[in-house]
């Protein structure tokens, strides 16, 4: 039992190799922000970017070379590796923003880690006034974020066959396009690659400017959230750009498996599936909700469709974890009168589509415990002796063993009391407890909807849980019960 909550010297020098390939890795992306900073005429970004690209890049050197992977990668050390990489990863992600003197290192973290993980929440008092080489970066980590860290080292750098299916499940990836994982990683590169090309495509039809189309294609599709403006996307007040905005999202927060299916020609695969049905279902009834509550208070006037146009938009933005906004803090919890941001907490919390670029529950586990519930019922009726066949159309048909309804159910489980505990944290600082349970469901499902309260101005201790929520949302949880476990095993042996 000892030997599962440790790691043999040769499992740690294999993770601190991979670990050096994701920081050269970073090392390289660090130098795009650059060219950004020549073309705009931001020169005094040159010289953070390139210190922090040379600073990662010789810590993944050096990590590569000092240490060899002389064994294959099991399970329990992919999970630790993808769990540990994340806080690596946002501690160099994090220099850019402290070597320009925009934020303290916290705050820094904060950012990146919110960024990496596609949360979307901010550490800059007035996002206005950020320079287009930040906002670049802050972009681009959600793009690199959206796709996974792992999976871009699994589709770029070399790795054994063995370690490729190790890694590739120990980020939370349960589904193969390709019968090869390698093939499937990279499958999924070329269509986010093309995704994000296309998402570009839509917003400069929709009216928006070159930069604006390029960094709102990668927080949209990602479903990060990160906004150029104070106000996010209300300040185009564009219904053409929102509909871009909205296609967008829910493409990123769709399955990649089952969007790899449509484009092979299967298209009526997409409303047979579960996770379609979930999503839509719930975007109706919260939207037909909250357009009546909006509708009936005149939030937004006398219009039936300016009304249910806020609604339709925060709803999508909030169950693909995207947190893009036109309805912001006080109107949000002051107008929208309970149940819509009672909904609106509800829906982010169950997220988006498993494989896809969101977070939350996922739309698939709530479509299998739904199901479980409805079989529960049924064995109460039929007699002893009768079989029934559990299953769920999820890109093909999936049999649903009691292993599978107790894990998922563990699962459920373990993010709510996290999320509990979280609350509970929080609430020593803030009062309003509305606030409180929206604000931090936006932060353990990756969404990013702010309800306010946090801010650069925010106690330690809340920045510091809301960076361990967005950490545990993005890699579900179990990763880092591991990890932890492995911590606590070996600080009490010593």
């Amino acid at each position: 039992m000892q030997r599962v909550h440790r790691l043999s010297r040769r499992e740690v020098k294999t993770i601190l190799h991979y670990t050096g390939d994701v920081c050269m890795l970073l090392g390289a992306a660090m130098l795009v922000p650059i060219l950004v900073s020549l073309i705009y005429n931001e020169p005094r970004y040159i010289v953070p970017f390139l210190s922090s690209a040379a600073i990662s890049a010789v810590i993944g050197f050096t990590f590569v070379k000092l240490f060899k992977t002389e064994i294959k990668m099991t399970i329990k050390s992919a999970m630790v590796f993808s769990t540990a990489i994340w806080l690596i990863a946002c501690a160099l992600g994090a220099l850019p923003y402290f070597f320009s003197g925009d934020l303290s290192y916290l705050n820094a973290y904060f950012e990146a880690m919110s960024g990496f993980t596609t949360t979307g929440f901010s550490m800059f008092s007035n996002i206005d006034a950020i320079s287009y080489t930040i906002n670049f970066w802050r972009a681009f980590t959600q793009w690199i974020g959206g796709l996974g860290i792992i999976f871009l080292l699994l589709a770029i750098f070399r790795s054994t066959g063995a370690d490729v299916m190790r890694l590739y499940f120990a980020e939370g990836r349960e589904e193969r396009l390709r019968p090869s994982i390698k093939q499937s990683t990279r499958v999924v590169v070329y269509m986010y690659v093309s995704f994000t090309a296309i998402a570009i495509a839509l917003y400069l039809a929709a009216g928006m400017h070159v930069f604006d189309s390029i960094f709102h294609a990668f927080t949209t599709l990602s479903t990060g959230g990160f906004g150029m403006h104070n106000t996010s996307l209300l300040f185009y007040n564009s219904i053409w750009i929102e509909i871009a905005a909205m296609i967008i999202m829910i493409l990123g927060a769709t399955n990649y498996a089952l969007l790899y299916t449509i484009l092979k020609g299967n298209w009526r695969e997409y409303f047979r599936d579960i996770e379609t049905k979930v999503a839509f279902s719930l975007i109706v009834v919260s939207t037909i909700l909250v357009t009546f509550v909006l509708y009936n208070n005149h939030v937004y006037g006398n219009s039936l469709l300016l009304n249910f146009r806020f609604a339709l938009f925060q709803m999508v933005s909030a169950i693909s974890t995207t947190g893009l906004q036109t309805a912001f803090y006080p109107d949000i919890l002051s107008q929208w009168i309970g149940l819509g941001t009672f909904l609106l907490t509800i829906i982010m919390i169950i997220g988006a589509g498993s494989l896809s670029t969101g977070g939350g529950i996922k739309w698939l586990r709530l479509g299998v415990l739904l199901k479980g519930i409805s079989w529960q019922v049924k064995s109460f009726i039929l007699p002893g002796k009768a079989v029934m066949a559990k299953k769920v159309h999820h890109v093909t048909e999936l049999q649903i063993t009691d292993d599978v309804l107790r894990i998922t159910s563990a699962f459920v489980f373990t993010y709510l009391v996290i999320y509990i505990i979280s609350v509970i944290i929080t609430l020593i600082y803030y009062s309003d407890i509305s606030r409180v349970i929206f604000e931090v469901a936006s932060a353990l499902s990756n969404v990013g909807l702010s309800s306010g309260i946090m801010t650069p101005d925010s106690p330690v201790l809340v920045k510091i849980v809301f960076i361990i929520d967005f950490w545990m949302g993005r890699l579900e949880i179990w990763p880092v019960l591991l990890l932890i476990a492995i911590t606590i095993n070996n600080v009490i042996r010593r």
